[in-house]
């Protein structure tokens, strides 16, 4: 049975096109608002896939991004793109992307505008990722609609300014108020203190256009442990909705860990991810590591020894056939991980999972029997539990295949699940008038609530 979707903060009911109880008025039309129109995992991929659900039911959608809107899967399914035609920070002249990155004018014009022009009173904001183009700035030009607006925090960067509650220079989870004198004195970004000063005036901005207006309608959680993050940089908690995202596998056939000996890692190829973590611990403990991504340290990973195998980024579709030699995942985030997608995907393969106690999902999923929780930060430690578990008799990893591979989906939603439970928030948003909706088909108003 599955736990509910919304959970801790604020409990959110079920959705769709038809409901058993009250209904709150029909909605004109989602606004999905992202930096980018074509994914490569994390925030896109829900956002993208958000629109296309959406569209499954007959709803119209705008995708409103930052960069040039050529999604033309999205454009075919009907959804109407809107693109800013821009570059990410990382591509962008530096000038400019200091500049923007901190007040992108551009976006509040597209945004503004288009809010001028065909906004209507059911219309619902959906905003997933803003800190690559769109900017803080945004939430400006969304302000008149704050409350049909909803902001999705797939990450931290909602409260903290490097997007990550982690000083990556002393390499350990901060607990630091957000912009608070210990914060600001604090030189914990990854790349120099004059970086993390940019990120400090970019904050602020964030907090001050989102946490500071009251009336924006609900930011989007993805797991409860992350509510008490959000709480400590001043985000009221009857603000916070926890809605676990959708998974699917990335093989429907349980692969057979018992029988593998090659451990595998799959995301993006930068520091709070730790793969090079991943990389000494598998040295040191003698084994093989596939690695699937990319990122800035896909040099370093390639380059990292014969035990290493790095075969770059891979689709949903591809990263099934790759890891069926796969013993287990490893996912040894250095950060306090939201949720951690990959590792449910690689759980109802029939991976066992090797992860960070840090990672929210850590408790719940050893628990179940289905993952080794450690210190991964901690080299001996990590290698220590990569020798014991491939030295683990068959019929024990077989086992915790064969749990994670049925008991996994109650970690998270279906697809369907999940494209309900946003209905439920934007028909909340919306309207305090309803409609019952009997199963002859009668029309009754009632109350939403």
């Amino acid at each position: 049975m599955h736990p509910p979707l919304s959970e801790g903060i604020r409990s959110t009911a079920g959705a769709g096109r038809r409901f058993s109880g009250p209904r709150a008025a029909k909605i004109d039309r989602v606004v999905v608002i992202d930096d980018y129109s074509v994914a490569r995992g994390g925030a896109t991929g829900l956002a993208v896939m958000s629109a296309k659900l959406f569209r499954g039911l007959g709803i119209p959608v705008t995708y409103i991004c930052g960069d040039d809107a050529a999604n033309a899967e999205l454009a075919a399914l009907g959804v109407s793109m809107v693109g800013l035609n821009s570059r990410d920070l990382l591509s962008a002249e530096r000038t400019k992307a200091f500049v923007t990155g901190i007040h992108n004018g551009a976006a509040v014009r597209m945004v503004a505008n288009w809010i001028a022009e065909k906004d209507t009173a059911n219309t619902v904001y959906h905003v997933h990722g803003w800190h690559q183009i769109l900017s803080p700035a945004i939430f400006r030009a969304l302000a008149p609609v704050a409350g049909r607006c909803m902001v999705h925090a797939h990450d931290f960067f909602t409260a903290c300014p490097n997007g990550a509650f982690f000083d990556y220079q002393a390499q350990e989870i901060c607990r630091r108020r957000p912009l608070g004198g210990g914060c600001i004195a604090t030189a914990c970004d990854k790349r120099s203190y004059a970086h993390k000063l940019w990120r400090v005036a970019r904050g602020s901005n964030i907090l001050r256009l989102l946490k500071g207006q009251a009336d924006f309608g609900r930011i989007i959680l993805l797991h409860k442990k992350m509510a008490s993050f959000l709480v400590g940089a001043g985000y009221r908690p009857d603000r916070l909705t926890t809605i676990r995202n959708p998974v699917a596998p990335l093989s429907i056939k349980r692969i057979e860990a018992e029988a593998n000996d090659e451990f595998v890692f799959i995301g993006r190829l930068d520091e709070e991810k730790g793969v090079e973590d991943a990389v000494a611990a598998t040295r040191k403990a003698g084994v093989r590591l596939c690695v699937i991504g990319d990122g800035p340290l896909m040099p370093r990973v390639a380059a990292s020894g014969d035990h290493v195998r790095a075969v770059g980024w891979q689709s949903h579709e591809e990263i099934g056939p790759t890891i069926r030699k796969a013993r287990a995942l490893l996912m040894p985030s250095r950060y306090p991980e939201p949720f951690g997608l990959v590792a449910i995907e690689a759980a109802r393969s029939g991976l066992p999972v090797i992860m960070s106690r840090s990672a929210f999902l850590a408790e719940e999923m050893e628990r179940a029997g289905m993952a080794v929780a450690c210190d991964t930060a901690d080299e001996s430690a990590f290698a220590e539990s990569l020798t014991r578990f491939s030295q683990m008799p068959r019929q024990e990893v077989r086992a915790m295949s064969e749990r994670a591979f049925r008991l996994s989906p109650d970690l998270a939603s279906t697809h369907e699940e999940w494209r309900d439970a946003l209905l439920a928030e934007y028909h909340s948003l919306i309207s305090t008038n309803a409609v019952f909706e009997p199963a002859d088909g009668a029309v009754i108003q009632g109350v939403f609530s």
